[in-house]
């Protein structure tokens, strides 16, 4: 043999090898020595590879096999790297080449052995297909290694837990001791996330797709990726933005019902420093959204994004509510009213905030439904602290924000406190009194009907008197005495309600008069520079 064939492969190194034994096994070797052979007549001949798969290892196994011409038994890590080399290298049946081996063949007998191989072989050629990549997709040999990974999550996942870790002899191979996987976990269904935090995003994408193809749990892949994620994002050599918008599309992709709260705004603090695309953070807040009911308070709490003065990202909470809302006819009065009751706290967290503009905070105090609280006080307690700290507030500011009260649903302690608070104008305390007086009204207009109903009732026919215990008379007579009670206590709870309300107007007629008489007196004074003045009462 004649090393008479120069071959830089990559410009990682240089092989000087038999150009008649390359040739006959590779083809694109042989067509490239037929195009040197014309343009020059140097010896010996000079190749170049510039993108050849797996680089200098992967040529040396190649030409190892060529030189050899044996089918030699392959580990799984050889066999990928052969693989890959031997489409680039067209050593196949139809490359022109006469060799009486046929390395391809010997590879797909190797590739049946895929079931044997250990776990650990198994991450280990994927991650070795991450840099053979495309050419190991393209062959098919990635989505074999894929297949037998998720199949064997799947199993796992589907056995009993006494044999539901990697190392169970209910599964028909084997793993070595280098596994991450620990005594203390084996029983756990997460056993495997450890060992496949190691591949790139690009790798976990294809891992997950086959997942879901093998139906494997999407809580469980969900919990998995936001274990990637964390994982990424404390290692200083990965790709964190990459890592973030993938984890982010692959958790859209998901059944929204499997992804849990806490796990999402887990994605969200570390994704909101990477300065991810903008497509992924709607994708990402619109899953968030979807699920604002499940979330909690502290979960809200996002500090504001650097170079503004707020404590809070309300507007994050603004775009939340919005994807909450999107579909509306979808939420149930349960998911509305505890959506409601988290608005009220939160509402209360940022009250005091005193960089929050009043738009933005009627905005949030607005942003739901009237049917997502049975109650008002937590608005009325929230505008109430909001004006104790914003003092500067313009009329038209403040009148906003009154309008955001439903003072129907005000309890009469709210009532109480307002007609007292002088942060209010005596205007709306009139509108609560009266919407406190229209409600008091109607429930004893329904305490009167209900009485009429129980008097109007046949008496009872006394030879059928001994059907009733004595217990179910008692019970009957002390419904009687609540009503009349009750029916007590309502008048009197009016009549106080509507001397307050004919006070408020006295005083409101009395502050009429006096503004009339000064408007009147300025007018008298300096015609040129008078002006009217707000009506505070109607």
């Amino acid at each position: 043999m004649t090393c008479d064939l120069e071959v830089d492969v990559n410009g990682e190194e240089i092989f000087l090898v038999d150009k008649e034994v390359l040739s006959s096994f590779c083809g694109r070797v042989r067509k490239l020595i037929d195009q040197t052979s014309i343009a020059s007549a140097t010896k010996p001949l000079k190749v170049a590879f510039t993108d050849l798969p797996g680089g200098a290892e992967a040529f040396e196994l190649m030409t190892r096999f060529c030189y050899n011409n044996v089918g030699t038994r392959m580990t799984p890590q050889t066999t990928c790297l052969l693989h890959s080399v031997a489409h680039f290298m067209e050593m196949t049946d139809g490359g022109g080449v006469s060799s009486p081996v046929n390395l391809l063949k010997l590879i797909e007998k190797s590739l049946e052995g895929i079931p044997c191989w250990s776990w650990s072989e198994i991450v280990r050629a994927l991650r070795q297909c991450q840099d053979l990549f495309p050419a190991a997709s393209s062959s098919g040999l990635m989505d074999r290694i894929l297949d037998s990974l998720a199949g064997r999550i799947t199993a796992a996942n589907d056995a009993s837990p006494a044999v539901s870790s990697p190392e169970s002899s209910a599964f028909r191979f084997s793993f070595d001791t280098r596994s991450t996987m620990s005594t203390k976990n084996c029983n756990h269904r997460a056993w495997w996330f450890e060992d496949l935090v190691v591949l790139n995003p690009a790798m976990i994408e294809k891992i997950v797709n086959s997942m879901v193809l093998h139906k494997v749990d999407h809580v469980l892949i969900s919990r998995f990726l936001a274990h990637y994620l964390k994982s990424a994002a404390s290692n200083a050599s990965s790709d964190k933005k990459e890592a973030a918008e993938t984890i982010i599309n692959l958790l859209h992709s998901l059944d929204a019902s499997c992804v849990s709260c806490r796990g999402l705004f887990g994605v969200l603090r570390i994704s909101s420093a990477l300065k991810i695309s903008k497509c992924c953070q709607s994708k990402l807040e619109s899953i968030i959204g979807n699920k604002f009911d499940q979330a909690t308070l502290d979960n809200l709490l996002v500090p504001a994004p650097s170079g503004t003065k707020s404590l809070y990202d309300v507007n994050l909470i603004l775009r939340f509510l919005k994807y909450f809302l999107r579909i509306e006819g979808r939420k149930s009065i349960t998911q509305l009213k505890q959506a409601g009751s988290l608005m009220d706290s939160y509402l209360a967290e940022v009250a005091p905030d005193s960089s929050l503009k009043p738009l933005k905070f009627v905005a949030l105090a607005t942003a739901l439904p009237d049917e997502a609280r049975d109650s008002h006080d937590a608005i009325y307690g929230a505008i109430d602290m909001y004006l104790e700290v914003h003092t500067q507030l313009s009329g038209e500011e403040k009148m906003k924000m009154f309008c955001a009260i439903n003072y129907e649903k005000l309890s009469s302690e709210s009532c109480k406190h307002l007609a007292s608070n002088r942060k209010f104008p005596s205007r709306t305390v009139i509108r609560a009194l009266i919407s406190q007086q229209s409600k008091l009204r109607s429930l004893l207009k329904e305490v009167n009907q209900s009485k009429k109903r129980s008097d109007a009732l046949p008496k009872a026919n006394p030879s059928k008197e001994n059907r009733f215990s004595d217990d179910e008379q008692i019970i009957l007579y002390a419904k009687k005495v609540d009503l009349s009670t009750e029916n007590e206590k309502l008048k009197s709870q009016l009549q106080g309600m509507q001397w307050k309300v004919m006070e408020l107007e006295r005083i409101c007629r009395k502050m009429q008069a006096q503004m009339a008489r000064a408007t009147k007196k300025n007018r008298t004074v300096s015609p040129s520079n008078a002006r009217s003045l707000p009506r505070l009462c109607s």
